[in-house]
């Protein structure tokens, strides 16, 4: 019976690839570890989407090992891919002088000016490193530069040059397809490596190697004069391996003994499945257009088994978006990395948005408002797992968000509303004793006596109010009263700001001061304070809402702002009671 067949109710996505993942390696290489395997492409910032591409397997390979099964993440630098053109938007880089390096390996390119790192792919390798670290991604890493350059592939490079007849004949069934048609909306970016081959003339507008006099050939050498990979091979001998090619760039030519040489890679639709084959890869997920008909991931299918290797299982995974953006590519800068997120969000937070969504399903990471949300969503969670009344699969996805088989990330002591935390770091601007003393308020029956216990939680939302909370929506608290909207105040105005007074000493703490700001209206209507919703008319909302917009003004000059009760416990009482005119 297939793994996918059981019900969701009882096993998360995870679990179900697992099973999977185990029975085809024990079938495959029996007694081995485990291989699943990501592959990454340095070519510019890598992005929120490239992140599923690791978390997927990630997320499998944690499960096998969580099992007590031995299991290696591989993740495959493609540091040696072409550098195909300027991102937009990175700092330290001229886009004009940058120009001068498309053609070379990425590891040959300069790091944008100002980079501790000796090139351009080790500048964003490093960045991407230290987020997985903070997300507790466990990986091998392997750079393709250092396999190429070293020697490492040369068997399975000489042996792909011997049946390059047989990789030909595959690729010529794809050969007489058409390009497919402009992508679909929410379709997932092509990855870089995709990109770099969609540069040439095979099937469906990718590279699957040059044609020229010396007939099909799968092997780009990197030029030896000005580094690019703007060759051409014009001969081959297959006895001794001699290999001439000419550069179309600056035109230098020479010959090499391909058995010696180590400047030059395969083509990516060889490439791909060779190291599927080398490395015994069992599991690796693979984007929407690598799996579309007649693309890397379909002919790789075919072409591994030329290097006496089988296709990895995997998913097709889908697109990942941000909140008011439509979709990223790596190949423009701007785009949010996890760096970016980690920035704004705990690593558990990340770390579920990914578990909690099986491979097929898109969802959005959120720079916006909704962050606000989503952390609500995940305290509520964080509850029903606590006591007991999350579904199972719920449970399972908490479960590998708070940490890996290596252990729990660690978390936030006092974990406090994410909205309350960004409240309070609005409105104190970075004054960290007024912070804790708001804080400390919240809950006066165990206040918080340091702001490190609502840390790192605290920083991350004091981050996102600095970082992406427009200037025009920040909380400034009026210096002086509002004295003429006081002086125009109704009669019922005037009492409804008297009661809210009255009550403040009474009910100075988060759940008091809700209690107060929500029961005025009711009480000025004839109800009691703790009166439900149910047992009150319609029009009280319209009253509450017409209170709180008076609050905001007199409080910050404006109709909305944070939560009131966050308010009121940020400006003080005794300023609260000067804005309101006592």
């Amino acid at each position: 019976m297939p793994i996918v067949a059981q019900s969701t109710e009882t096993t998360d996505w995870v679990s179900r690839f697992a099973d999977e993942v185990i029975e085809e390696s024990e079938r495959r290489a029996p007694g081995k570890p485990v291989v699943v395997a990501s592959g990454l492409s340095p070519s510019g910032p890598i992005h929120l989407g490239n992140l599923r591409e690791v978390m997927t397997p990630h997320l499998v390979a944690d499960e096998i090992r969580r099992r007590g099964h031995r299991v290696r993440h591989l993740i495959s630098w493609d540091d040696y891919d072409r550098y195909r053109k300027v991102p937009k938007g990175i700092a330290g880089v001229d886009e004009e002088s940058f120009k001068e390096h498309i053609g070379k390996p990425l590891t040959s390119v300069p790091a944008p000016k100002g980079s501790s790192h000796p090139n351009w792919a080790e500048h964003f390798k490093a960045a991407m490193i230290e987020s997985l670290a903070e997300l507790g991604v466990e990986f091998d890493g392997i750079s393709q530069t250092e396999q190429y350059t070293t020697g490492v592939y040369r068997e399975q490079i000489l042996h792909a040059i011997k049946h390059r007849g047989d990789i030909d004949a595959i690729l010529d069934q794809y050969r007489t397809k058409k390009a497919p048609a402009k992508k679909q909306q929410g379709q997932k970016p092509v990855d870089e490596a995709e990109l770099d081959a969609a540069e040439g003339s095979g099937a469906a507008g990718e590279d699957d190697g040059s044609s020229g006099s010396a007939g099909y050939f799968p092997y780009k050498p990197y030029c030896g004069n000005c580094e690019k990979d703007l060759t051409t091979v014009t001969s081959y001998d297959d006895d001794s391996t001699e290999l001439t090619y000419a550069c179309t760039a600056c035109g230098f030519s020479e010959t090499v003994r391909l058995e010696e040489f180590n400047r030059g890679k395969l083509v990516w639709k060889v490439d791909w499945p060779m190291r599927w084959a080398y490395e015994g890869v069992v599991f690796e997920p693979s984007g929407v257009d690598h799996s579309s008909p007649g693309s890397s991931f379909q002919v790789g299918g075919q072409i591994v088994g030329i290097f006496g290797g089988k296709q990895p299982i995997g998913p097709m995974y889908a697109f990942v978006g941000i909140s008011g953006m439509a979709k990223m590519s790596s190949s423009k800068g701007g785009v949010p990395t996890p760096a970016d997120a980690l920035q704004i969000m705990e690593p558990q937070l990340l770390r579920w948005l990914y578990a909690r969504r099986r491979p097929n399903q898109s969802f959005k990471v959120a720079f916006d408002q909704e962050i606000q949300r989503l952390y609500d969503e995940w305290d509520r969670l964080d509850a029903k797992v606590a006591d007991g009344s999350a579904l199972p699969a719920d449970v399972a996805a908490h479960a590998r968000a708070v940490g890996t088989a290596a252990g729990d990330l660690p978390r936030t002591p006092r974990p406090m509303p994410y909205r309350t935390l960004a409240s309070v770091a609005d409105i104190t601007a970075g004054h960290e004793d007024q912070a804790l003393r708001i804080l400390s308020e919240l809950d006066p029956e165990q206040p918080l006596t340091s702001l490190d216990e609502a840390r790192p939680r605290y920083d991350k939302a004091e981050a996102w109010i600095n970082t992406h909370v427009p200037a025009d929506q920040r909380t400034i608290v009026r210096d002086e009263p509002d004295a003429e909207l006081l002086k125009s105040l109704d009669e019922a105005s005037q009492q409804s700001l008297r009661l809210l007074l009255d009550g403040l000493a009474e009910h100075w703490s988060l759940d008091g001061l809700t209690h107060l700001v929500y029961g005025v209206p009711k009480v000025q209507a004839g109800f009691s304070a703790d009166a439900t919703p149910k047992e009150l008319p319609p029009e009280i909302k319209t009253a509450q809402r017409s209170f709180f917009a008076l609050l905001y003004h007199l409080l910050v000059g404006r109709d909305t702002g944070p939560r009131l009760p966050t308010l009121l416990l940020a400006v003080g009482q005794d300023r609260v009671r000067s804005l309101l005119g006592q």
